[in-house]
């Protein structure tokens, strides 16, 4: 039984109101978005029993390879470390056959996914992403395709000259199996405007996000917080999520980002004010907590993002609400240009061990949560090949590698004819 008779009356009654079942609307959100104390650990305690309610015992991981393939970005977002101009001798381009070879080691080793997402690229014809799709898809068939944020979907079809519908069809046909909805960040163009200037406006992400979900391609969605955003921008942030997701049923699950400020050149160069050395932990907690209670009813999964804070922080956060660890990654390379610390891989051993160390189930799925193995006996663990990758930067190359790899540097790639 969870204490509330402590906590002052805009606490205690909209958490009671959780503990019967109901989601946290967006007034009483705005209530606990600067609990602290006494208040914010039973607001994690009702997280974590409303989580045990919707997503019980189990946290999932997917065995997934990220591949970004250019860092090379016609745009220059304020908080991106990764993204370099045309001219930048760390610019790199990989080609589809680099790609490919990519994807396929990874489904050798066990992966189930590939995520594909990069800079926009200037001088790129407007098909390219389909052809990617396609190339995996043709070589390894079974692997699923997660590809391609809504900034990226605008840019492609903007260059293509078509329609986010006719564009996301294309890739739909040409093998993509879902999105990541990032490119998010805040979904509020007076804050984009200052960390993004130019960014995919809110209107357009929406715009993309559901289409595609009209179209039958589920998409994630994500949120970066820690930088310029207030408490309020965050719950409006989510509220407009959970308004999507009862129009189109279409996320598959909420993910929040803490900004990494480190290398980002907006807190380097001091060039928005008021900005913040990422979240404090007391903003890392209370913003997956409210994830679960403002959107849990119909976002059954709420990642933690191992890469963002380490697998000990990311383990302790799936007491506040969480039910999903991410994936194995292989490669990553935004939030390590950007200063994360916490490595580009995590073999599925060391994942199901962060999972146990929190007194909870670890389960293998697929890009769409779909369930492929539960481990809830640890004397029944496999021994799988990724667990069996002694050094991740050796076998899978690292974001600095790709950088002065002198195979890889970037010149603008000719314009493919005609649509493939």
């Amino acid at each position: 039984m969870i204490a509330l008779e402590a906590s002052p009356p805009a606490v205690r009654a909209p958490l009671e109101r959780c503990l019967e079942g109901h989601a946290l609307p967006e007034a009483d959100a705005l209530a606990l978005a600067e609990v602290t104390g006494p208040d914010l650990l039973a607001m994690v305690e009702v997280a974590d029993a409303v989580r045990r309610a919707q997503a019980g015992e189990v946290v999932t991981f997917v065995q997934n390879r990220n591949v970004n393939f250019t860092n090379v970005c016609v745009k220059a977002c304020r908080f991106c470390a990764f993204s370099r101009t045309q001219r930048s001798e760390q610019g790199y381009f990989l080609p589809t056959e680099e790609i490919v070879l990519r994807a396929v080691q990874a489904r050798q080793l066990g992966a189930t996914e590939v995520c594909i997402q990069a800079g926009l690229a200037p001088g790129i014809d407007g098909w390219l992403y389909v052809t990617l799709c396609r190339a995996i898809k043709t070589a390894c068939p079974d692997l699923h395709i997660h590809a391609f944020s809504p900034e990226e979907v605008q840019y492609g079809a903007g260059l293509a000259g078509v329609s986010f519908a006719e564009y996301l069809r294309a890739l739909k046909d040409a093998g993509l199996g879902s999105l990541p909805g990032t490119s998010a960040e805040i979904l509020d163009d007076a804050v984009r405007a200052k960390i993004a200037p130019g960014r995919i406006s809110t209107a357009a992400w929406i715009e993309v996000v559901t289409t595609a979900h009209r179209l039958g391609l589920p998409t994630t969605a994500t949120m970066m917080f820690g930088h310029i955003e207030s408490p309020g921008d965050r719950v409006r942030h989510l509220a407009l999520l959970g308004r999507l997701q009862a129009q189109t049923g279409g996320f598959s699950e909420i993910v929040p980002l803490s900004f990494v400020h480190a290398e980002a050149p907006m807190y380097a160069r001091n060039l928005v004010p008021g900005l913040r050395a990422g979240p404090t932990d007391d903003d890392v907690v209370r913003t997956h907590a409210l994830c679960r209670l403002m959107l849990g009813a119909s976002f059954r999964n709420v990642q933690v993002s191992w890469v963002k804070l380490g697998l000990a922080r990311a383990s302790a956060l799936l007491s506040a609400g969480c039910n999903d660890l991410g994936g194995t990654l292989m490669n990553e390379s935004i939030s390590t240009s950007a200063g994360a610390t916490h490595g580009q891989h995590a073999s599925p051993a060391a994942l199901r061990a962060a999972i146990r160390s929190a007194g909870r189930v670890p389960a293998e799925r697929d890009t769409r949560y779909r369930l492929r193995r539960v481990f809830a006996d640890p004397a029944g663990d496999p021994i799988d090949p990724l667990d069996q990758v002694a050094d991740a930067e050796s076998t899978f190359g690292s974001y600095r590698a790709l950088t002065r790899d002198t195979r890889f540097r970037f010149t603008p790639p000719p314009r493919a004819p005609s649509r493939p």
